[in-house]
């Protein structure tokens, strides 16, 4: 069996993380966390905490640090991610989350945090067409159009643009991105953790693109693509 991994994916919104991260889980046998996942997972709950979140959400803000921190660090001490690893999609966003996350994942620490580069002229492209399963959760878009019209190839599910998929929100997010998340590219780059992989193409490159940089920081090779 391939080797499990401890991995922070990094992007743009619509860069391809949640397409890559599912790849990269099969192909290392680790649990895809996503942040984004459980958030609209709370914003469906109708509790008061869902009803904070919604609001962060539906204006395109970054939810607090605090906030985050607390749902990351109940979902790293399941038993699933204490074994093989975990991949990480949507946390940290900040420097300083990822101070917290290094101090949680002592003594051991990540293994390799990825960067999926990708135009923002493309990933507005991207998001504007971005379809996902009602059902299962399957992303489509451009790279990975259905062959159902507006059902999921996979269970039949209909399809649906996310609520926070508008222009402004979209336009927003990647603001936010720019200010608070870019910089953790040097952060994680100054430590040695980071690989950049690009993000443009079908599904399947990018994610061999990925693989290979994981490998080689296994191998102590450059870890840039």
């Amino acid at each position: 069996m391939v080797p499990g991994v401890r991995l922070v994916l990094l992007g743009k919104q619509g860069a391809g993380k949640g397409t890559q991260c599912v790849r990269l889980s099969r192909h290392y046998v680790v649990p895809h966390i996503s942040t984004g996942d459980m958030l609209r997972s709370a914003t469906r709950s109708g509790t008061d905490f869902g009803k904070q979140v919604d609001e962060y959400m539906r204006l395109g803000e970054l939810v607090p640090d605090d906030v985050m921190v607390k749902v990351v660090e109940h979902r790293l001490d399941q038993h699933d991610t204490k074994g093989r690893g975990f991949i990480l999609d949507g946390f940290p966003r900040t420097v300083g989350q990822a101070e917290v996350l290094e101090n949680l994942l002592l003594p051991r620490g990540l293994d390799l945090v990825l960067d999926l580069r990708v135009p923002t002229e493309a990933v507005l492209e991207r998001l504007a067409s971005r379809r996902v399963c009602s059902l299962c959760g399957t992303i489509y878009g451009i790279d990975s159009p259905t062959r159902r019209g507006a059902l999921c190839d996979n269970c039949g599910g209909e399809l649906h643009q996310r609520a926070d998929d508008t222009e402004e929100s979209i336009r927003r997010r990647l603001e936010l991105y720019a200010s608070a998340t870019e910089p953790l590219t040097s952060w994680y780059a100054e430590r040695n953790k980071l690989a950049v992989v690009d993000g443009m193409g079908p599904p399947e490159q990018v994610a061999s693109r990925a693989i290979r940089a994981i490998d080689n920081r296994r191998h102590d090779r450059p870890p840039v693509i």
